[in-house]
């Protein structure tokens, strides 16, 4: 069964192009079912009060909160072994 990984993001942020290309990179060889949400939605808004996200992009792993900010691809890749 696929990882959801849900992706709070925002318009002009760097972190969250990496965020998004890393994903998409390891999805290459692991099942991940992805979701962006806009950090400025209601929905993102909710999601990101509700897991402590401060600022862009928040990376969710199955509901959880697993990072926010500047994503490091090696322990996002050591999580999702």
């Amino acid at each position: 069964m696929p990882t959801t990984v849900t992706v709070l993001t925002q318009d002009n942020c760097a972190w969250c192009e990496q965020a998004k290309a890393i994903l998409q990179d390891i999805s290459a060889t692991q099942p991940l079912s992805i979701e962006e949400i806009e950090l400025t939605s209601e929905h993102g808004r909710d999601l990101a009060i509700s897991h402590g996200v401060v600022f862009a992009p928040g990376i969710l792993l199955d509901g959880q909160l697993f990072s926010y900010g500047r994503p490091s691809e090696k322990k996002l890749r050591r999580r999702l072994k």
